[in-house]
């Protein structure tokens, strides 16, 4: 029997995989507990359908992604903090800061979404890494300066 998966199987498939499976398991356990339907012609074609939709979908998120990547490729960043001894800041620049700023901008990032390589203490250049979905990954620069 073959059927489409509409759930994560452990041993057997992921989502909207077409698995042969015997009789009985299909009928008796996957079917009625809703993990998968019967692979007949007309929810075999609903299924590539469906996966037509996600994938158009998805070029369309990854191509919007890759903009706002160009877009903060050509940004850097200019924080001022309090500084002490040696060129060292009072507290750190953390990925919080850095969202502040490009959203000063005009960039509006998740704060969660930027990561830094090392936690920044003093002044200096620094490069954060901002995930932005789809694959795609911008990397800004941070100036640290002298408040």
């Amino acid at each position: 029997m073959l059927v489409i998966l509409q759930e994560n199987v452990p041993k057997l498939g992921t989502i909207g995989d077409v698995v042969k499976v015997k009789d009985g398991y299909g009928r008796n356990f996957l079917v009625p507990r809703g993990m998968a339907i019967i692979a007949n012609t007309r929810n075999v074609k609903e299924l590539e359908h469906v996966r037509t939709q996600l994938a158009k979908k998805a070029d369309h998120v990854k191509a919007e992604a890759e903009a706002l990547a160009a877009q903060i490729a050509g940004n850097a960043v200019t924080l001022k903090a309090e500084v002490g001894e040696e060129g060292k800041i009072h507290g750190t620049i953390t990925n919080r800061d850095i969202a502040e700023a490009l959203a000063a901008d005009g960039i509006e990032i998740d704060r969660r979404a930027i990561t830094i390589a090392e936690p920044i203490k003093a002044t200096g250049a620094y490069e954060a890494t901002v995930s932005l979905g789809a694959d795609v990954s911008a990397t800004v620069k941070v100036f640290v300066v002298e408040a």
